[in-house]
């Protein structure tokens, strides 16, 4: 029988690379180890515990502050000051600081830092994000994360890999975020619950990168342990212009065991909103109830990359119009580079003429941090991947999740909108 593309990776990172099937617990050698100013603190504090001293490899460790940065306060102050000298005590090679970085996982693919074909562990757990590259990455709690900085090693029990065939041209307004949407609103938000998601089928090969790493980020949302999308031209392209360092894709066998195939044809998907208060309540847009927006964040891990601006652009320069002036408008790049990209093409000028607050990337609203916490019975729309109760703000208030094309129509009719209303 073959092997999927988690057996296949999992198996080379073992010490003897010998085959590995689902449900075995194995030992793994791992690439790249990860933390934020969130979790790295604790694992910092766990790595001392340890006594071992020194990193396993001062090249392969990222502590990027993402989630309260710029502080916020005096403990986030702490956290990040942790970080830094942490790096520094260290000697870490890739070095991450406020105007320098951005969100993790914005940066790092960008950077060249996740390559195809290797093992990533971090603490976060979006960390999923960089399957999109063919790289099995997963999020793992500190203590962890810890022992990953100070061995290059962690246990797996390796995953069932479910398979997602995309058929069908994609219509307009409809990006990487919708086929994702629509995915966990099939399958709900534990229907893939320690499994791997293999996405696949001519509609996948077509996405942009940007969009890839959209679908891959929110296999957390489903319950994911990993997911992936194939090495393919695209693949390619986008990380030859970025590595860092050699790489070796895999890929599945033909005859690989599934437990599970779901197709999905997108011929005549609409763009897919997710309602209160969960990633799995998934509706056609024009299922939704056309309601008053208070706030539209644009950004975050999910959706905070050049591509998904440059939506957000194309939208306001055709249309010629601005923001409703009852809507706070946040857009916050996912990368100073990205920052930089939309200085340079004037989007910056664009959007804050528009009516947007134009911030410095961090992760900010999302998680209910900074810089756009909602008050009571307050309704966001926004392009980030959770809408728990209590995620972006206060318990009551109401967050849909949606694509960039619908997050910025919704922000110039002042309510949830689709982009043809324009």
């Amino acid at each position: 029988m073959g092997k999927t593309l988690a057996e296949k990776i999992i198996a080379a990172h073992t010490n003897d690379a010998s085959e590995v099937s689902a449900g075995d617990l194995v030992t793994v050698n791992t690439d790249v180890v990860l933390a934020n100013d969130i979790t790295a603190p604790i694992a910092i504090e766990s790595f001392a515990a340890m006594g071992v001293g020194e990193v396993y490899n001062p090249d392969r460790i990222m502590l990027v502050p993402s989630h309260f940065a710029p502080n916020k306060d005096i403990q986030s102050a702490e956290q990040t000051r942790t970080l830094s000298l942490f790096a520094e005590d260290q000697a870490l090679t890739n070095r991450f600081q406020v105007g320098r970085s951005g969100i993790e996982h914005v940066v790092l693919p960008e950077r060249g830092l996740v390559l195809p074909g290797e093992l990533v562990v971090g603490g976060d757990s979006h960390t999923c994000t960089y399957g999109a590259l063919g790289a099995l990455a997963t999020g793992m709690g500190s203590t962890d994360i810890a022992f990953a900085m100070a061995t290059g090693t962690t246990w797996l029990k390796v995953p069932e890999t479910m398979k997602f065939v995309y058929h069908g041209e994609r219509q307009p307004y409809v990006y990487g975020k919708d086929l994702i949407l629509r995915t966990i609103g099939e399958i709900s938000v534990d229907g893939a619950l320690y499994r791997a998601m293999e996405f696949t089928g001519p509609a996948i090969e077509a996405l942009l990168m940007s969009d890839r790493l959209t679908v891959t980020n929110m296999v957390i949302e489903a319950g994911g342990k990993c997911g992936f999308v194939p090495f393919d031209d695209v693949t390619r392209a986008y990380v030859d212009a970025r590595a860092t360092r050699p790489y070796t894709p895999y890929f599945a066998d033909e005859d690989a065991s599934y437990v599970s195939v779901h197709e999905f044809d997108l011929s005549e998907m609409e763009p897919q909103i997710a309602c209160p208060y969960s990633p799995d309540n998934v509706h056609s847009i024009s299922q939704v109830k056309p309601e008053k927006v208070d706030q539209v964040f644009i950004g975050s891990c999910t959706n905070g990359r050049f591509e998904d601006l440059a939506i957000v652009a194309d939208i306001l320069q055709k249309t010629g119009r601005e923001f409703d002036p009852n809507v706070r408008v946040i857009i916050i790049p996912g990368s100073q580079a990205v920052y930089l990209d939309i200085l340079r093409e004037g989007w910056l000028e664009l959007f804050t003429l528009a009516g947007a607050a134009v911030s410095t990337s961090t992760c900010g609203p999302c998680l209910g941090g900074h810089m756009g916490v909602l008050a009571a019975d307050e309704v966001c729309v926004s392009t980030s991947n959770r809408n728990f109760r209590g995620r972006m703000g206060h318990r009551d208030a109401r967050v849909f999740l949606s694509n960039p094309a619908v997050a910025a129509a919704s922000a110039i009719l002042g309510r949830l909108a689709h982009p043809d209303e324009l």
